[in-house]
């Protein structure tokens, strides 16, 4: 039997010489205190020592950079497979730094937390005084803790309750760089306890960290649950703190509405730039995180991640902000990524083909991805058919489409491992919204370690979600915008964040080789510092006005959530000043084809039903509403935004 129970702790335990207990609401017990609530006394009590020192910031500006500096350190985490772990002593080094205070502030941190801590725990005596017993009998006792603090802090914890000698060692997380939840902590402590798994006992109240996973590795278990009622407390009292944080904020004196106006570079300033400034922020934060290691590379994605680098680098300059990671720009595009997926004959390719390709021939297909046109038999003269596709590239007709297909990935391949050296972790950095890029360059490169941080992420186009565990989108993950997360609004007019970053280059089609060796494209050389995304981009050129100005994240996060009010009320129900300043020229067609596709077509002549139809096959339709329908406009988005309440409350109750 892999599992014991806790009264087995009483009695003398044969065949074991090693035991290991969790520490948290296991040896040490948490009071009704939910995480955000001690997050919240501590910062109190640090803002009341910054204005003693005469550097005064809100509690509520602590907390919220913490907040934002925990979460993304884990999103960088998961993404990564959850290898390593986050410590405390980064994430109070990373608050610090975006909020603009000294570093040698953190131990003055770090004990806050601690004395926080000491406040919210209490000695379980009864589990304590079984490990007394048993390790009087000659068995080793040692902590196992999944925590953002070390060793040596959790160690203070339990000896500030239980007082010294309770414990052979204390093993965490943190230090280790290893985790219970993965597996690899409890492997570590039994090497370093040179105990064979069979011969411990781990003791621990998470189900699966302590419990499934240990059981898993040969080790037996004794489950001790958190009791039901404990865990609602904890949540009612963070639901409760975190609810009083934000009607402060929404209350709290915020420098008024922002005004309409129709320049383009006055919307980027007061508008996409807390906007963009905050996804850079997150950017910042992630990129830490993931390169805990040194193995990390963040590749900026052409068209897109050039404006979005652009972006970020006078962010870190501006706010002064260390970055521990490095970064380039690549030569790519979801014609370039499918290649690989061709290559290596993916299914995930076929979907993403079908879906641009519809009503297109296999031949049409075959020009896109060989970048030029071939002489093709009939058969190729078809419409194109997912499922026919790699039966017709083995045909000799094929061949040659193939041959073009094999040289330009070769290329692709050559560039990446240029831009990529000696990293094992690939950090793509784009737009949105689906991903393809990803997914289709994960599964040509299956060697590759590759993720992907976006903007935002959202499955519009109704196919798998397999590679959504490795793509995320920092500022939204929703897959239909919901009045009651005013941040989805984007994803009504999503082709205005991709026009905001996209410099005026034409997007990857081809790439060659250069004398030098280097590889090169048609988009003409991508590499920081020679493209100006700004140029001919007045809403991008005004958004980097406001990143220049900026002091602190403090500032901007506070902007931010007035800017995003004003975005959502420029997208959902547009003035004349806003469809000015929102609009955009019409968007490429891509995927190696020519044309393009107006954001909001052209009505001129048409009827009132041939308006109300083409509203549907608008990519902006509040903007189309409003320009065609002055005088319905009122009811036609009152009536529009209903529908999308509706459908948000009925997501809420299910």
């Amino acid at each position: 039997m892999l599992r014991r129970s806790f009264d087995d702790l009483g009695n003398p335990l044969s065949r074991t010489d090693l035991i290991t207990t969790d520490v948290f609401d296991t040896l040490l017990l948490r009071s009704g205190k939910s995480r955000r609530s001690r997050i919240a006394a501590g910062e109190a009590r640090f803002a009341r020592l910054l204005a003693e020192r005469g550097s005064p910031v809100p509690a509520d500006d602590l907390v919220r950079a913490r907040l934002l500096a925990e979460d993304l350190s884990y999103r960088a985490l998961n993404m990564g497979g959850g290898t390593g772990e986050v410590r405390l002593a980064d994430i109070v080094e990373r608050q610090l730094a975006m909020l603009g205070l000294a570093p040698s502030l953190a131990q003055d941190r770090l004990a806050i937390e601690m004395a926080v801590e000491k406040t919210a725990l209490s000695a379980n005596a009864a589990l304590a005084g079984r490990l007394r017993r048993q390790r009087q009998a000659g068995i080793r006792v040692v902590a196992v803790s999944d925590t953002a603090l070390s060793a040596g802090q959790v160690g203070e914890l339990i000896d500030h309750f239980h007082g010294p000698g309770l414990l052979d060692r204390v093993y965490s997380s943190a230090d280790a760089g290893l985790s219970k939840r993965h597996g690899g902590l409890f492997s570590f402590v039994l090497g370093a306890e040179g105990v064979e798994g069979a011969r411990s006992l781990h003791i621990g109240d998470d189900p699966e960290a302590d419990r499934l996973v240990p059981e898993r590795l040969g080790i037996p278990t004794i489950h001790v649950p958190k009791p039901p009622l404990r865990r609602f407390v904890s949540r009612a009292d963070g639901a409760l703190t975190e609810g009083a944080r934000r009607l402060r904020g929404h209350i709290a004196p915020g420098g008024g509405r922002i005004a309409a106006t129709d320049d383009q570079t006055a919307f980027g300033r007061s508008v996409f730039g807390p906007i963009v400034a905050e996804f850079c922020l997150l950017l910042w934060l992630y990129g830490q995180q993931a390169n805990a290691d040194g193995k990390a590379v963040m590749l900026f994605c052409a068209r897109g991640g050039i404006g979005i680098r652009e972006a970020f680098e006078r962010l870190v300059s501006v706010l002064g902000l260390p970055t521990n990671f490095r970064r380039e720009n690549l030569l790519v595009s979801r014609l370039i990524a499918a290649r690989s997926a061709i290559v290596v004959r993916s299914p995930a390719v076929l979907d993403e083909l079908g879906r641009e390709f519809r009503g297109s021939s296999f031949a049409d297909v075959a020009s896109a991805l060989g970048g030029r046109s071939f002489v093709l038999p009939a058969a190729w003269q078809e419409p194109f058919a997912a499922d026919s596709f790699f039966p017709l590239l083995d045909t000799d007709a094929g061949a040659e489409v193939l041959d073009a297909i094999r040289e330009q990935n070769d290329l692709f391949a050559r560039h990446l491992q240029q831009v990529c050296g000696d990293a094992t972790r690939i950090i793509l950095c784009d737009t949105g919204l689906y991903g393809s890029t990803q997914k289709l360059l994960a599964a040509g490169f299956p060697d590759r370690d590759v993720e992907t941080v976006q903007f935002a992420r959202c499955n519009y186009k109704g196919l798998s979600e397999e590679h959504f565990p490795k793509v995320a989108g920092l500022v939204v993950e929703e897959n239909l915008y919901n009045p009651f997360k005013v941040r989805t609004v984007v994803l009504r007019y999503w082709q205005i964040i991709e026009s905001l970053f996209e410099p005026a280059i034409p997007s990857v089609r081809h790439l060659h080789e250069t004398p030098d060796g280097a590889i090169a494209g048609n988009s003409g050389d991508i590499r920081y510092g020679e493209v100006d995304p700004a140029a001919g981009n007045p809403l991008l050129s005004g958004t980097l006005q406001y990143i220049g100005g900026l002091k602190d994240a403090a500032a901007l996060l506070r902007d931010a959530d007035r800017a995003w009010a004003k975005l959502k009320q420029a997208i959902t129900n547009p003035g004349k000043a806003d469809m000015a300043a929102l609009g955009v020229a019409p968007r490429s067609v891509d995927f190696g084809r020519a044309g393009l596709v107006p954001v909001v077509a052209s009505s001129e002549g048409a009827g009132l039903r041939q308006k109300l139809m083409s509203v549907k096959s608008q990519l902006w339709r509040e903007g189309s509403i409003a320009r065609d329908f002055p005088v319905l406009k009122p009811a036609l988005l009152g009536a529009l935004e209903t529908v999308h309440l509706l459908r948000g409350v009925s997501r809420l109750l299910r």
